[in-house]
């Protein structure tokens, strides 16, 4: 095979943009490309070879392409150059390359998935609970609190009502995080981080799901907590346990308070006890 500056031209083409891909710098001395254009294997591996070549000369470090599934076909070229994928999603894979010879700092895919329990009491002290169509309790005849994944971009709070509308048909309140638990080896070897809701009833006529749900009610607390299934289950006997704290005020949890980041006007959340807080804080 004739040199790289044989294939592509003179060494001073390195520097046409023509015959580099598309890319722009990340905040941490790398490059990012999207590829958007429709080509064959050959020219992207004469586009990639050439681009690697100067981005190396000019230092950078974690090189990411975005591939487009339409763009599939360059997927094999990109893997044989030393790419490795990192993610998918449904409309396209991100591959990614460290140049220098030093440890690789390219942060790994996300770890966890974030899931959510919606603890709900009425007036008279009964809990929501459902028996799911789906799932290992499929069949157990077993009732447990609504629960559900948190969706991309979603806040904890906001996961928590809406699993609960989606389930039970219930309005609710988000009141506070009472608890969490981390798992691990759960979601395709991802771990698993759970948090507890507490929320308060805005509704009380119950319509489950159809798809998911086999069966919904207000449920007394103590016949919750008499499954033999809560007895044996540290989660399930922790749920019970946060509702007596809970109803006897012996408990306070995390709320969401709004905050901005001061590197734009998004707003996220910090969980926080308002009530230890001074009130100008709150």
């Amino acid at each position: 095979m004739n040199s790289l500056i044989d294939q592509v031209g003179t060494e001073s083409d390195f520097h046409d943009d023509q015959l580099l891909l598309p890319a722009v710098e990340d905040a941490y001395g790398g490059v990012i490309v999207e590829m958007n254009e429709t080509m064959n294997s050959e020219r992207f591996f004469l586009l990639l070879r050439a681009s690697l070549f100067k981005w190396k000369i000019l230092g950078k470090k974690g090189v990411w392409i975005k591939l487009p599934i339409e763009l599939v076909n360059l997927l094999e070229t990109a893997v044989n150059e030393g790419f490795r994928y990192h993610h998918a999603e449904p409309h396209y894979i991100m591959l990614v390359h460290w140049i220098p010879k030093t440890a690789d700092t390219i942060p790994a895919n996300a770890s966890h998935r974030i899931g959510i329990g919606a603890i709900i009491l009425n007036d008279i002290g009964e809990l929501l609970v459902v028996q799911e169509k789906n799932g290992r309790l499929k069949g157990t005849g077993i009732w447990k609190i609504p629960t559900g994944v948190v969706d991309q971009g979603e806040d904890i709070f906001r996961a928590a009502i809406r699993e609960v509308k989606e389930e039970t048909g219930i309005d609710a309140d988000f009141v506070d995080v009472v608890g969490l638990r981390e798992t691990h080896n759960c979601f395709f070897g991802k771990s698993d981080i759970f948090f507890l809701c507490m929320l308060r009833p805005l509704s009380f006529k119950l319509q489950k799901q159809e798809l998911e749900i086999e069966a919904v009610q207000w449920m007394p607390l103590e016949e919750f907590a008499a499954q033999p299934f809560v007895q044996k289950n540290v989660l399930f006997k922790s749920v019970y346990e946060l509702c007596l704290a809970k109803k006897n005020g012996n408990y306070v949890g995390f709320t969401p308070k709004p905050i901005k980041s001061g590197l734009g006007d998004e707003i996220s959340y910090i969980y926080v006890d308002t009530l230890a807080l001074p009130a100008s804080s709150t």
